[in-house]
C-alpha cells in the first residue's frame, strides 16, 4: 500500500523521506515553496542525491510536489497569470532533479470571467510551460479535483476534462476525496458510480494520485473543509472502501488531514489496518 501524508519541506528531501519512514509512510507530499508566497529556496543537489539513495533503499515514492495556493492560472489580472506561469515553470525545472515525481496544482479561479474563459487561460498557460520545457518533462503534472467554492475551475469532472482537452497535453488527475464529496459526488454511498462517471468523463488511466481526506461538510456543500480520517461526514467505512477499491488500491494515497506528525502516524496505521 502506497500511503503517506503532507510533510514540511524545510529540512530538504532526505529529511522528509526519513520523517516519512518514521511514521510508517512510503510516499509523501510537500509544497514546492511557501504555500502563500513565491520564493523557493535553492536546491541542494547533495541532499537530492542522498534522498534518491534513501528512497530507493526504503521503497519510497512517488513523491508528490504541491504547487503553492497563490498559483492561479485563470486569474483576471495578467500579473497573476504571469506569476502562475513562472512559478510552474520553475517548479518543473527543479523537479527534473527527482525524476518520477508528481506535480499537483489547483487549476485556479476564474474570478468572474466565467468557467470557459478560465479553462482557456489554464490550458494556454500549460501549453506555454510545456513548450518552455522543450518536451523534457520527467514529472507528471496533475490537475486536482476541486470542491467548487467561489469561482474555482475543476468543480466537476467535466471541467477537469475540458482543461485536459483544451491543453492537448499528457496531464493526469489527483482526486481529492474531500473535494469531490464537497463538490457533490457521493463517494460514501455511490463510489462505484462516481468512478464510472470519472472514467466516462476523464478516463481512469489519467488518475495518478488520491488525496485521502474526510470532510467537515455534508455532500455538495462546496466549502472544502478537511477533517481527520473517520471524523467527518464521509466516514471511516467509506474511506476504507476507497483504499480497497480495485480501481484505486494501487494508487498512492496522500493524507492532508488536520494532523500533526503523531496524528498522521496514527492515521497511517489505522488505514493500513483496514487494508484487505
Amino acid at each position: 500500500m502506497k500511503i503517506g501524508c503532507h510533510l514540511s519541506a524545510s529540512g530538504g528531501y532526505l529529511a522528509m523521506a526519513q520523517t516519512a519512514v518514521s511514521i510508517g509512510a512510503n510516499v509523501f507530499q510537500f509544497f514546492t515553496r511557501n504555500p502563500r508566497g513565491g520564493a523557493a529556496k535553492p536546491i541542494d543537489k547533495e541532499d537530492v542525491a542522498a534522498f534518491s539513495r534513501y528512497a530507493m533503499e526504503n521503497g519510497i515514492g512517488p513523491i508528490l510536489a504541491h504547487a503553492p495556493y497563490t498559483l492561479n492560472a485563470a486569474g483576471a489580472e495578467q500579473r497573476v497569470r504571469d506569476f502562475a506561469e513562472a512559478t510552474m515553470l520553475d517548479d518543473l525545472k527543479r523537479l527534473s532533479l527527482t525524476p518520477g515525481a508528481l506535480y499537483n496544482f489547483h487549476p485556479g479561479s476564474h474570478v468572474g470571467q466565467g468557467a470557459a474563459a478560465g479553462i482557456d487561460l489554464i490550458a494556454s498557460m500549460l501549453r506555454r510551460v510545456f513548450a518552455a520545457m522543450g518536451g523534457e518533462i520527467s514529472t507528471t503534472v496533475l490537475l486536482e479535483t476541486m470542491a467548487g467554492k467561489g469561482s474555482e475551475v475543476g468543480r466537476d469532472f467535466g471541467e477537469i476534462r475540458a482543461v485536459i482537452d483544451a491543453a492537448g497535453l499528457p496531464l493526469g488527475v489527483c482526486l481529492d476525496t474531500c473535494h469531490v464529496w464537497d463538490g457533490g459526488y457521493d463517494i460514501a454511498g455511490r463510489l462505484d458510480e462516481t468512478l464510472e462517471e470519472f472514467d466516462r468523463t476523464i478516463g481512469l488511466d489519467r488518475l495518478k494520485a488520491i488525496h485521502l481526506n474526510d470532510s467537515m461538510n455534508v455532500c455538495g456543500a462546496r466549502k472544502d473543509r478537511h477533517a481527520k480520517i473517520g471524523k467527518g461526514k464521509i466516514g471511516l467505512d467509506a474511506l476504507a472502501a476507497a483504499i480497497n477499491h480495485p480501481l484505486l488500491r494501487d494508487l498512492p494515497f496522500y493524507l492532508e488531514t488536520p494532523c500533526d506528525l503523531q496524528g498522521y502516524k496514527e492515521e497511517i496505521a489505522l488505514l493500513k489496518g483496514l487494508r484487505k
